[in-house]
């Protein structure tokens, strides 16, 4: 047909919009449907239609890979919120063994890795509280130990320093 194609990520998208492509279709050969598209685009507004509409928060394209670790690889942090909210699970591997924290690691989005890593560790904690499981993490320490606790407030007290200094380039 006579009609151009749209190349780009945010063409693709609108491509199969307009098509009317099944919420959890493989839009592509690699098996990734438009929630993974969304996500690797880091298209947050596409993402949460496609969450609306019932997308499958956790189906694995060729690599493996879910539309959380498409939005770690990009560094989203937009999309893995949504992601995250609508319970996508976290601990998911693609088939290199890596988690979407991993992967935002691996690509420098420490910011997304901390976030993953912290929900994680959040829902892991809720788990076991709610199971009956020791209060251990997974590291051994009790929940209540004196360096655990140490490295948490500097860790807060280093976050409050830069945006101190960064309220100070402001002012």
């Amino acid at each position: 047909t006579g009609r151009k194609r749209k190349t780009g990520k945010s063409g693709s998208l609108s491509d199969l919009l307009e098509a009317g492509a099944a919420v959890n279709a493989p839009a592509d050969v690699f098996g990734q449907s438009p929630a993974h598209l969304a996500a690797c685009g880091g298209e947050a507004f596409f993402l949460l239609w496609q969450l609306q509409t019932g997308a499958n928060l956790n189906q694995q394209d060729c690599l493996g890979e879910a539309p959380i670790h498409k939005a770690a690889r990009v560094g989203s942090l937009e999309c893995l919120a949504l992601l995250v909210a609508g319970d996508a699970k976290i601990d998911l591997c693609n088939n290199s063994g890596q988690t979407a924290a991993d992967l935002a690691l691996a690509y420098g989005f420490l910011e997304c890795a901390r976030f993953l890593r912290t929900t994680q560790h959040t829902q892991t904690m809720k788990l076991r509280g709610q199971s009956g499981y020791s209060p251990r993490d997974d590291h051994g320490l009790l929940r209540g130990d004196p360096a655990a606790q140490k490295q948490e407030g500097e860790t807060t007290r280093s976050i409050c320093r830069k945006r101190r200094r960064s309220g100070d380039l402001v002012s």
